[in-house]
């Protein structure tokens, strides 16, 4: 048994698909075993930790007066459109920092200050600016991402081999030539992970997001549990949030191997 276990723990090599969807289907029901373990066996308080039946009984009754589905279409329609317009912006200012140092020298100071801010410092700013409307939670969605995106992708361009460019010169293209030929390919991979990463950013943003003023949205669903100690909504809304997160993560990993075969 311990021969067959220690064949897949080389670093690097490939396991079979059943071994790896097996491993991962026991991972996911020790954790739902370890918890009914705590919630049914007493061993935590139902104030704390609710049961799984308490939770499915809260989202059905969500589902039967459509108010889980409106909360649910309410913060996807923000993380969506904060993430595209702030994707929309750093990937090119992102490829080009990377690439050329002019560009660099401009942009990376402003950068590297602001992705430090915290972004619910900034809500009373927003608010004042913008307003206490579904642009505001957006915008904070957009300043949550779109500096850490520029930095990650300049990164990402900035280790493209610069032999490949040396090549390229040498085999006659031109400027244009190797930035749209062999530094925008050479670097899309790399952009479609940072896509996956910050889009999990997004998403820890979203209770941030709707803090202020919302009346609709899986975070102030959650928030207004916290206050009547509704633990069985706090844990749906916390569910839900993830199981969004897992599937925007795998339709960005599959668009990469549709889009990106090179890859």
């Amino acid at each position: 048994m311990l021969a067959r276990i220690s064949k897949y723990l080389t670093p690097k090599a490939e396991i079979p698909g059943g071994v790896y969807l097996s491993v991962s289907t026991l991972t996911g029901v020790s954790l739902f075993a370890f918890w009914c373990l705590l919630s049914y066996g007493g061993l935590v308080r139902p104030d704390f930790l609710p049961t799984p039946d308490a939770v499915v009984a809260a989202g059905y009754e969500g589902l039967q007066d459509g108010s889980l589905l409106k909360h649910t279409w309410t913060s996807t329609s923000v993380i969506l459109s904060g993430f595209v317009l702030a994707s929309i912006i750093s990937i090119p200012i992102g490829i080009l920092m990377g690439s050329f140092k002019l560009v660099e020298a401009a942009i990376e100071p402003v950068t590297n200050f602001v992705r430090y801010l915290p972004v619910s410092a900034l809500i009373p700013l927003l608010i004042l600016w913008i307003g206490i409307g579904v642009e505001q939670r957006i915008a904070v969605i957009f300043l949550g991402t779109v500096f850490q995106q520029i930095i990650l992708i300049a990164d990402t361009s900035a280790r493209v081999s610069r032999d490949m460019i040396d090549v390229s010169y040498t085999l006659g293209a031109n400027r244009r030539q190797v930035v749209t030929r062999i530094l925008i390919p050479a670097t899309l991979p790399g952009v479609m992970d940072t896509l996956r990463v910050t889009m999990g950013w997004a998403w820890t943003y979203l209770v941030v997001a709707e803090l202020v003023a919302a009346q609709s949205g899986l975070g102030y669903m959650i928030l207004n549990a916290m206050r009547g100690l509704f633990t069985d909504v706090i844990f749906l809304g916390i569910l839900i949030i993830g199981l969004l997160g897992l599937i925007t993560d795998q339709a960005l990993k599959a668009l990469r191997r549709w889009a990106l075969p090179w890859a």
